[in-house]
């Protein structure tokens, strides 16, 4: 092995290191997402075989028949490879930092096949021997590689196997408060709420039409849909049944820098007023408007319990759902119905808060933020959908409607409910110091603080949550699924004491 071919290796393991942290983990997450078995299934065969070949290279020289085995397995690495290029492309949508990244991988793989082969036909044309040898630190680092390959291979099968119990339920029937075939203008649609809800529209059958500013963002939205870059593009004399907005720029995605900040609320309020405008100008304007929200709108809380007639308390959060929720009640004075929905962390395997804690969780490294005595207010995404339809369908459900599951929680019971679901110890607490020196407001509003907020106006309209309890939202979501599934029943909501307005407010 010469000193070109180590270096060669070493990228190699670095940059396939990188690529399963970053993408597979951190941003794809592969692992929990049930379109992607057979690419996973092709991960963990790579791993295996890379964990056999960087073993073999860090501990050995392999000779006659054993340098042969290593050529064949090392090709057959190469054609596993090239078929999840195929799957990759087939089944999702890559990032650029993924493509480039794995440009690189075939380059620097190929470099090192052209140096590695001819040594290894030399070797093979001698007796069969399978020599210890040792290379120092390059043996040990290969140690390490066979280590993290090799989890990381039986990991991706482990997951494979777990796709089938992952796979949601058909989306058309968390829909159906909403009877008879409608238009429906969706903004956000290609969002993590708006994907399951354009998916349940389409599936049952009504006329969906998405606003998105990118095209190759609406890529695997289920047809038939209607696709517009500008709500300019929808003539007035279109009949449009329901508008629901839930468009804006995701509030936990990087750091809260002025620009952030800034996106944050320009996004929720310009595309507020376009809605905003689409109904003024329309020939027949629709009976209702379903905006998002946030419990942010009550401000960082201690446990108060909260329902929609609480008053807020100052904080960024604050001043965005305000503005938001006022942009939204200007569609009241041209007759139309406003609900806004002040929606709580939606859980769900694909995106959201959940997704970012499933790895570390799986892997026993979670644990509450802070003291974890903040409180969470959550909603499963299935049960957001149904409220959506709740809300267009029940005519007596106007202004703000808080879209939480009726059980909040502390942040310490959400991690022990987590890491029970996932028969896992969640025990390592995240320093509060560290988040609020690194993060600022986003870890004091987001990370450290929160609402403890119940659905008062939701439940006195009659609805009722399929997953009112954490466990059994968070069994169903990680393919634990329970036996009965429990409904929010009448006893429940008197305790609540919850009322409804029939006003905005």
């Amino acid at each position: 092995m010469t000193d070109a071919l180590w270096t060669l290796l070493f990228l190699q393991m670095a940059m396939g290191g990188s690529d399963t942290l970053f993408h597979h983990e951190l941003t794809e997450r592969l692992a929990w997402r049930p379109s992607q078995k057979g690419e996973l299934r092709l991960h963990g065969a790579r791993n295996l075989a890379y964990a056999v070949t960087f073993a073999v290279i860090g501990w050995s020289e392999p000779k006659g028949w054993a340098a042969a085995a290593l050529i064949a397995l090392m090709i057959g690495e190469l054609g596993v490879t090239l078929w999840d290029f195929v799957e990759e492309d087939r089944t999702r949508h890559l990032p650029a930092t993924e493509r480039v990244l794995h440009t690189l991988l075939t380059l620097n793989y190929g470099a090192f096949l052209a140096l590695l082969l001819p040594l290894l036909y030399r070797w093979a044309e001698l007796p069969t021997a399978m020599p210890i040898v040792h290379h120092g630190l390059a043996g040990w680092l290969c140690g390490v590689a066979v280590v993290g390959v090799t989890l990381s291979g039986l990991r991706d099968f482990a997951a494979a196997a777990r796709c089938h119990r992952l796979r949601e339920e058909p989306a058309g029937p968390l829909v159906a408060a909403l009877g008879e075939r409608q238009h429906i203008v969706v903004t956000g649609g290609t969002g993590f709420v708006g994907r399951r809800l354009v998916t349940a529209l389409v599936e049952a059958g009504h006329d969906v039409t998405v606003w998105t500013r990118s095209v190759p963002n609406a890529a695997g939205l289920p047809a038939p849909i209607r696709l517009v870059t500008s709500l300019d593009q929808i003539a007035a004399a279109e009949n449009v049944d329901t508008v629901i907005n839930l468009a804006g720029e995701p509030i936990s995605n990087g750091l809260w820098s002025f620009g952030k900040r800034r996106r944050i609320l320009r996004s929720r309020i310009d595309a507020t007023r376009a809605v905003v405008r689409l109904m003024d100008r329309l020939d027949h304007r629709p009976a209702v408007l379903v905006t998002a929200s946030a419990v942010g709108w009550y401000g960082v809380r201690a446990d108060e319990i909260l329902d929609e007639k609480a008053e807020g308390i100052r904080c960024f959060s604050r001043a965005v759902c305000v503005r938001w929720e006022r942009e939204a009640m200007a569609a009241w004075d041209l007759g139309v119905r406003v609900v806004s929905l002040r929606i709580g962390l939606v859980l769900a395997a694909e995106g959201g808060i959940l997704s970012r804690m499933l790895t570390p969780f799986e892997i026993g490294l979670g644990g509450p933020f802070g003291a974890g005595k903040h409180w969470m207010s959550w909603i499963h995404r299935d049960d957001l959908v149904r409220l959506i339809a709740h809300a267009v369908a029940m005519p007596t459900l106007i202004g703000p409607v808080n879209a939480t599951a009726p059980e909040p929680v502390t942040n310490r019971a959400f991690s022990g409910a987590l890491g029970r679901a996932l028969r896992r110890p969640a025990l390592l607490a995240v320093p509060a110091a560290p988040l609020r020196l690194a993060l600022g407001g986003f870890a004091e509003e987001l990370l450290l603080g929160g609402q403890r907020v119940l659905p008062s106006k939701a439940i006195a309209s009659g609805f009722q949550f399929r997953y009112p309890a954490l466990g059994e939202a968070l069994a169903a979501i990680v393919g634990q699924r329970p036996g009965n599934r429990v409904s929010f029943t009448k006893s429940t909501k008197a305790r609540s004491g919850v009322g409804i307005s029939r006003r905005p407010g």
